[in-house]
């Protein structure tokens, strides 16, 4: 298992995206994927970063410039040189509303795309957790959940149910985070009806 990061290194906080070139910043899967390895691993060069993706590092510091222009990372100053810049990201995690973007049609492309990349992202994660079950020590093959629940609600009352669901988490996060153990993924997801429920 991986060695948990430096506690003192990582991102606090959330950003909420308003504008489309924000978002556009987000949807492309490289600058995605640096961003979240900064948030869950900590600072990083673009070179690191460049191995970890199959990546040249002009890619990667290109990306990582794109990201900082918009307000998502920044560079670490004391550390590094010239040739190796060292990065950080700036918030734990992101978020936005529809109703934020959709007046532009290129705003809710742009969502419609990032949504089929979280969820991309998600079903990878599943299969790799999956992959993995049985390699699992004993307390965390007993500490995984996986939970689908079906509920009769209104529209108002699955946006209720929603933001209360997420300010569990984000209280634990504040809270109850353990620095000196590794990362968890917790998938919360609150879906609408589907025409015909797959079984």
């Amino acid at each position: 298992m991986a060695v948990p990061p430096d506690p003192a290194r990582l991102p606090t906080g959330a950003v909420r995206v308003t504008d489309v070139d924000a978002l556009r910043v987000l949807a492309h899967p490289l600058r995605s994927s640096l961003l979240g390895a900064l948030r869950v691993d900590g600072p990083s060069t673009a070179s690191r970063l460049a191995e970890r993706f199959g990546e040249s590092s002009g890619s990667t510091s290109y990306h990582l410039r794109q990201l900082a222009r918009h307000g998502f990372v920044a560079e670490l100053p004391d550390e590094g040189n010239a040739r190796d810049r060292w990065w950080q990201a700036l918030h734990r995690r992101t978020s936005w509303d529809t109703a934020d973007l959709a007046g532009d049609p290129a705003g809710r492309e742009l969502v419609e795309e990032v949504l089929h990349r979280q969820l991309s992202q998600q079903r990878r994660r599943l299969d790799a957790h999956a992959s993995q079950f049985e390699s699992l020590d004993t307390e965390w093959r007993d500490a995984t959940s996986l939970s689908d629940w079906s509920l009769r609600l209104s529209p108002a009352a699955a946006r209720q149910l929603a933001d209360e669901l997420n300010d569990v988490v984000r209280r634990w996060q504040e809270t109850r985070e353990e620095p000196d153990q590794p990362a968890v993924t917790l998938l919360l997801d609150l879906l609408p009806p589907v025409r015909e429920h797959p079984l």
